[in-house]
């Protein structure tokens, strides 16, 4: 007798429940259209989140190669390449990552970004775009980043000082939206004090910068903590370039 079987049943059930919850990530109905929101209603965000990163990267003058951890269909990863930055791509999804094995022709990993299978200082810096959301334990990621990445970490993520997170909450309600049940969304001063925690004794410098402003606001980013999306980059003192 055939039986059928999901997609999500070919997953161990350790894996299908990481973190002991269920995450939409593992599930290929969602998956399989993650490039789709960036090319639609999504784009004109995606534009700009790529400039405040871009700006703050930038200003680091070291950073030639970069790791992206939650790199997804490597929708960013291949951005990092593109602007001059050697990127490897890193995720525990192995739907997001059978897809981003036909659109990056980089490195990539499936692994747990608490527990990154990487030597001390492998690249200059380590990239989390809307990913940080979805760690349980925030600072003990943090602390991998830092070991991994030698001169600084750049994150990219959804800011909780936006109405669009009260529409998100309210169509989880009604069950419309199941992508961000698990996650935690943060300001820049709540991220700041996690990254404080988990550096504690390291010398480093944090910029930040909001952007996701509506499209008739007269600036696209500021340093104000309200928009939907806000970029960081913690710059590290203590290491100095070889």
């Amino acid at each position: 007798m055939e039986i059928e079987r999901s997609s999500h049943d070919l997953i161990p059930q350790k894996q299908q429940n990481w973190q002991n919850r269920e995450e939409w990530f593992f599930n290929r109905e969602h998956t399989d259209t993650y490039e789709q929101w960036y090319e639609g209603p999504y784009k004109r965000a995606e534009v700009w989140q790529k400039k405040i990163m871009e700006n703050l990267v930038g200003k680091d003058q070291r950073v030639k190669t970069l790791l992206e951890f939650g790199c997804g269909t490597t929708r960013f990863t291949r951005w990092w390449q593109e602007i001059g930055i050697e990127a490897t791509g890193g995720d525990i999804s192995p739907f997001m990552l059978s897809q981003a094995l036909h659109l990056f022709e980089g490195d990539l990993v499936m692994a747990d970004s608490h527990h990154m299978p990487f030597k001390d200082h492998s690249f200059d810096a380590l990239a989390f775009v809307t990913t940080f959301e979805y760690y349980k334990d925030p600072v003990k990621v943090i602390q991998e980043a830092a070991r991994v990445g030698k001169y600084g970490i750049v994150m990219g993520m959804m800011n909780r000082n936006s109405p669009k997170v009260v529409r998100r909450r309210i169509q989880q309600v009604f069950g419309r939206n199941p992508f961000y049940i698990t996650a935690t969304f943060y300001t820049p001063e709540k991220l700041i004090s996690i990254i404080d925690k988990a550096l504690q004794g390291r010398d480093y410098s944090i910029e930040w910068k909001c952007t996701g402003l509506p499209n008739w606001f007269p600036v696209q980013q500021w340093n104000v903590p309200v928009g939907d999306f806000f970029g960081l980059y913690v710059k590290f003192h203590d290491i100095q370039n070889e």
